[in-house]
Order: C-alpha cells, then sequence, then structure tokens
C-alpha cells in the first residue's frame, strides 16, 4: 500500500510529507517500509504570523481558531496532492495526517486534552483519497499522555538493535523512546529542542530569520551559567514519565521570565546558552538509562552546534548517530512514521505502545475521512506488527 504522512511539527515552519509502500511480512510480524521521497513546502508568511499570534499565551477567538483550521487544511491538502503526483505516480491509496498542534492540555502531569488543526476534508477532496488524521485524542482518552506517538514506530524500529539503543527526535519539543537494559521502555518529552532558539532567533532579528542557521550564533557565544541555572529550574525537568510537554510552557515569555535582571546578554551568549540548555536537558533524561546508542532524528539534528553540545553532553560510551543509519532520513523520520500509524489504522491495528504513553491499553487511533470513491477498509491482521523494516526486500532490484 502506498501512504501519504503529512507533518508539521512545534515548529510550524512548513509541511512535510514523506511516501512509503508499506507491506506485511512474516504473517503480519513484520512491516516493511520503502522510502518513496519526501517534498516539504514552507508555511505561507501570513499563515505562519496567523499561527504564531494564536498560540498560547496569546489569547485566541473561534474565528480564528476555524480560520487556521481551514488555512492549514488546505496547506495540508497541496502538499498531499504534489506528493501523491512526485512520489507516487498518482497511485497514493492512503493519506495520513498529523495535523498542527496548537495546544496539549496539560495539568499536573496529567494530560486532559489534545487540539490539532489543518482539516482533513480539504486532503480528502484535493487527492481523492481516504484520510487518517487526529491520532492523539484516542491515547488521552484512554489516560495516556497522547505523545510521543512515534513511540510505537520507534520501537518497531529499535527492536533487534544491539545494546540498549534509543530514538530522539529534536523537533520545536525534543522526545526519546528508549529501551533500557533493565526494565520496559520508555517514551517521554525532555523538554525544549528549538523551540526556545528559534523563539531568540526571531526576537533579536525582528522576525528577519526563523533560526540561527548551521548554529553560527551560538557557536560564536560563550554560555552565560546562571541564565542557564535558571532555565534549568523549570520542575517540568523533574517530573517522571510518561510526560508531555508543548509551546504552552516553553514560550517566549518563558525565555523572557529567566531573562528578568540578569541584565543585557549578547546575542551569541544567549543562544549559545540556550543550545546548551536543550543538549543539557536531553542528556540529563537519557544518562539514567543506561543506552549505548542514541539515534536522533528532527531539524535539530541539522544543527551542528547543538549536535556538538549533545555530544559533550552524553556520557562518552553512548553513540550518537541520526535515523539515516536506519535507512530513514532524519527530517522525514516524523512524517513516515504518520504514514506508518495511519496504515495501522486503516488496517483496524493499534497505533499507541501503552508502557510508553501510560494509556491503559492499545488503541486504534484517529479518524477516517473517505475520498472521492466508495470506502473499503482492509482486512484486520490477526495481530499488529512488531518490527518495522526499512528498505526493499532482499533479493529485490
Amino acid at each position: 500500500m502506498r501512504v501519504v504522512g503529512l507533518m508539521s511539527g512545534t515548529s510550524y515552519d512548513a509541511v512535510d510529507a514523506a511516501a512509503a509502500r508499506l507491506t506485511l511480512e512474516d504473517g503480519g510480524e513484520t512491516l516493511r517500509l520503502l522510502p518513496l521521497g519526501m517534498v516539504s513546502a514552507p508555511y505561507e508568511d501570513t499563515l505562519r504570523a496567523e499561527l504564531a499570534a494564536a498560540l498560547p499565551p496569546a489569547p485566541t477567538a473561534l474565528a480564528d481558531v476555524c480560520r487556521l483550521d481551514t488555512l492549514i487544511g488546505r496547506a495540508f491538502a497541496r502538499l498531499a496532492a504534489r506528493a501523491d503526483r512526485e512520489l507516487c505516480g498518482g497511485r497514493a491509496e492512503l493519506i495520513a495526517s498529523h495535523g498542527q498542534t496548537v495546544y496539549h492540555w496539560s495539568t499536573g502531569g496529567r494530560v486532559h486534552g489534545t487540539l490539532q488543526l489543518g482539516r482533513p476534508a480539504w486532503i480528502a477532496e484535493a487527492t481523492g483519497r481516504p484520510v487518517v488524521s487526529d491520532f492523539r485524542p484516542a491515547d488521552v482518552a484512554a489516560g495516556g499522555q497522547g505523545a510521543p506517538l512515534v513511540s510505537l514506530i520507534d520501537l518497531m524500529l529499535l527492536r533487534g538493535r544491539p545494546g540498549a539503543p534509543a530514538a530522539l527526535n529534536i523537533g520545536g519539543i525534543a522526545n526519546v523512546t528508549a529501551l533500557p537494559p533493565a526494565g520496559p521502555p520508555v517514551a517521554f518529552d525532555t523538554g525544549p529542542g528549538n523551540a526556545l532558539l528559534d523563539a531568540a532567533v526571531r526576537e533579536l532579528t525582528a522576525g528577519r530569520l526563523g533560526y540561527d542557521e548551521d548554529g553560527a550564533l551560538a557557536t560564536a557565544g560563550r554560555v552565560h551559567e546562571p541564565l542557564l541555572r535558571r532555565l534549568l529550574a523549570e520542575p517540568y525537568y523533574r517530573l517522571p514519565a510518561p510526560k508531555t510537554t508543548g509551546k504552552e510552557l516553553f514560550h517566549p515569555g518563558h525565555l523572557h521570565a529567566a531573562l528578568d535582571g540578569l541584565g543585557p546578554l549578547a546575542p551569541p551568549d544567549l543562544l549559545a546558552t540556550l543550545t546548551r540548555l536543550t543538549a543539557r536537558t536531553v542528556a540529563d533524561a537519557l544518562r539514567p538509562l543506561r543506552l549505548t546508542e542514541v539515534i536522533a532524528s528532527g531539524g535539530g539534528t541539522r544543527n551542528p552546534a547543538l549536535m556538538r553540545m549533545l555530544r559533550e553532553e552524553l556520557p562518552p560510551d553512548t553513540a550518537l548517530l541520526d535515523s539515516d543509519a536506519l535507512g530513514l532520513p532524519a527530517a522525514a523520520k516524523e512524517a513516515y512514521a504518520f504514514a506508518v500509524l495511519g496504515f495501522l489504522t486503516l488496517h483496524g491495528l493499534p497505533g499507541n505502545a501503552p508502557e510508553c504513553t501510560g494509556a491503559r491499553g492499545p488503541r486504534v487511533l484517529g479518524t477516517l475521512t473517505p475520498g472521492r470513491h466508495p470506502l473499503r477498509l482492509p482486512p484486520t491482521p490477526p495481530r499488529p506488527p512488531r518490527r518495522l523494516t526499512v528498505g526493499p526486500p532482499p533479493g529485490s532490484v
């Protein structure tokens, strides 16, 4: 089955589409993913500005929510149609859309609700294909965190690797899925990935730049230890897993509160400090798990300063590589993950890992929006696949 996965993360800068051919093998024990490619499109400047203005802690009117839901849905629809045309030759059979997270309602370590915008009807109309969307609420309704949902895909990828591996995604928020040497798997958000970094760059450049390209500014600066200590005092870092967070907590106001009374900082020093914060909080979260390797993906992997600091913070016997080593491009891994989750939903199979999200049990995720043709569901396999293999079958040309 050819599936297009759509994703826009907490950095809300672009929509990514990854296409894959997915096939069940070994009596359903293994799911094989053949990557067909990735395309991406930035949000239009006006849409991105409207989205930024509506995110917490800003007050938002329902009219704004309706408008964003429609405009984001249209942006996803345009890219889905392009991905079908360019990557699948117009033969995609399913679209899986994560949508754009705008609010994750979490208090006291418990998630009460979550909201992703990007109305799937626009995608179904533009492509003619059925669309699976709104993945997170089923896990939340079952008592889970609703995140990180990619933990199931990570577990399928990590099983069989030697030692104690972990998958790390550094987007706006950083999250990890780990198979420690003893005990059950764990998955949680470690804290900010690029969220505070990108917010600081936009503010320092009056919106001219959206991120610290190649970590150049951070590389030119020095860590401001008093600011770093203030930032590390955030109680979220000491909460037990499973836990999730977002820009409801790690927004510009969070940074402004930490800066209060410290006096002026040179921009490179501020960015060096925020880059070290991300590296430190990721490493602090991973260190107790006694891991042998960390496989990184997401936009943060394109920041050499961040990756250098992360190597410095991790124990010396923990290898750090990117998800290309597993056959999944680091920039597209989450889009591929949601393609897999859509495939599981269409086949009536659970898409969460309860031991990682804290849900009461496995749940089939998402809602299904039919395309232009009668909806025919495939038969449900007798059991969910346990492993995910990437690449063509052995012996194929």
